[in-house]
């Protein structure tokens, strides 16, 4: 298979972030929500699951084809 250049070059910044923060992805994430707050931006809001949301996943189509809801 051939090299992606780009894809390690993701892969690695992605090493690199979670290097610095002890491989920690939930740390990496409060720092990076704690950072965004500082700086006044806005933060996209959490979405909250749906009863729609939860029955799809529960119910997945185990043929290889996507759910209704999926799609």
């Amino acid at each position: 298979m051939a090299r992606n250049e780009i894809l390690d070059e993701i892969h690695a910044a992605r090493e690199a972030l979670l290097a610095a923060h002890g491989g920690d992805v939930h740390a990496y994430v409060e720092a990076a929500r704690k950072r965004a707050l500082e700086s006044g931006g806005t933060l996209a809001a959490e979405k909250q699951r749906t009863k729609d949301c939860t029955e799809a996943a529960d119910n997945a189509v185990g043929d290889g084809e996507s759910s209704p809801a999926a799609r």
